[in-house]
């Protein structure tokens, strides 16, 4: 944890990547999408940022935020309910010069009365595409002691060409220094690839969003790291921890479905640094005399009475006897009736699929059904 708690502010990204998966996000933002039967995306970053002390914390939205703002509330879920500090929501029009944003930089620009009274000396931005529990106190003292301009943390890994293509791929010199910078590539391979974690000193950010307005500039990737990266001293921070990159519906399928497996819960689940949610009251899972669950994450308030393998079950949902859900995601309230057969299906909220009903899918293709449906 960082010594002083007002040293570091963070600003979260809620709707940076809707596009990557559309139909999730066609009513809410990204970080709002539901995760591991009982999470959103957002808890990742806003967990992250308060096991590392850091406490003052905005969250620039664009569109579709008013789930985000039932599920985050004033933030007393994360201990940010506090008279300094603490959580704030910034929705575009905030500033009277910008409205809808295009980019992170001109996103930023409407966020500058955020920058402009916040006492921190280093801002960290993030965005909720990232399933991990990452210690930002690390990152924070790693870009202090080598006093670069910008620190971005990276990850190498093998990427196929579906998931590369929706990242930024860095180059470092022998010191580590960014001298290269590839938006998505096409192909396949194995890759440095940004986790878009960036930190920076407050004012060089500030000065860098009035600098980049000037010039009509409003994307970070492309106007600031790739076509100034020899500029400026930017540091790359290697993460060799367990990460999961939601960017298509099939890695979110298999980021949940990983879930399942011990040695991924156990690393994203960290009991030294808790992921944080929403907390409801509901009663305990109900199993009826038909009851059969192997391999699932079942969350508080369901009943259970039918077979149920290798799911994640989110609240509220409800399986009639009888009927066989395996290899699925369920979120909240979904309901599905007796002598039901799904297998490789995505569910979003209070779904309802009726008496007798097969749906059967693959595990590269899984069948998503939206939200409020009946089928």
């Amino acid at each position: 944890m960082l010594i002083n708690e007002r040293m570091v502010g963070a600003i979260i990204f809620a709707n940076m990547h809707d596009f990557s998966i559309e139909d999730l996000t066609k009513n809410r933002t990204f970080a709002s999408v539901p995760f591991g039967g009982r999470y959103r995306m957002i808890d990742f970053p806003l967990s992250n940022s308060v096991n590392a002390g850091i406490i003052d914390i905005g969250v620039i939205t664009k569109s579709n935020y008013r789930s985000l703002m039932e599920h985050i509330g004033n933030g007393s879920q994360w201990d940010l309910a506090r008279k300094r500090g603490g959580l704030k929501l910034l929705p575009p029009y905030g500033n009277k010069n910008f409205g809808i944003y295009h980019g992170k930089l001109e996103a930023l620009g409407a966020a500058l009365d955020f920058l402009k009274y916040n006492p921190c000396k280093y801002i960290l931005l993030s965005d909720c595409n990232l399933v991990a529990n990452i210690d930002y106190s690390k990152i924070v003292e790693q870009h202090i002691k080598k006093a670069a301009d910008v620190s971005i943390v990276y990850k190498n890994d093998f990427l196929t060409s579906d998931i590369s293509k929706e990242v930024v791929v860095l180059n470092f010199d022998d010191d580590n220094m960014l001298k290269e910078v590839v938006i998505n590539p096409q192909t396949g391979g194995q890759f440095n690839f940004s986790l878009n974690i960036l930190v920076f000193k407050r004012n060089f950010l500030r000065q860098l969003i009035a600098s980049s307005i000037c010039m009509g500039e409003y994307k970070l990737d492309r106007d600031f790291l790739q076509k100034k990266c020899r500029k400026y001293k930017i540091q790359g921070i290697r993460y060799d921890g367990y990460v999961r990159l939601i960017s298509s519906i099939k890695s979110y399928y298999d980021a949940n479905m990983e879930l399942l497996k011990n040695e991924a819960r156990q690393k994203v689940f960290d009991s030294a640094r808790p992921i944080y949610t929403k907390v409801r009251d509901e009663a305990p899972v109900k199993y009826g005399p038909n009851a059969r669950v192997i391999n699932s994450f079942i969350a508080d308030g369901c009943v259970i009475d039918g077979y149920v393998e290798n799911s994640v079950i989110f609240r509220g949902c409800q399986i009639s006897s009888n009927a066989c859900v395996k290899n699925s995601i369920l979120m909240q309230a979904t309901q599905v009736d007796s002598d039901c057969n799904i297998e490789y299906v995505i569910s979003d909220k209070n779904v309802q699929i009726r008496k007798g009903k097969t749906l059967i899918s693959t595990s590269s293709y899984p069948i998503y059904i939206a939200k409020n449906k009946i089928i």
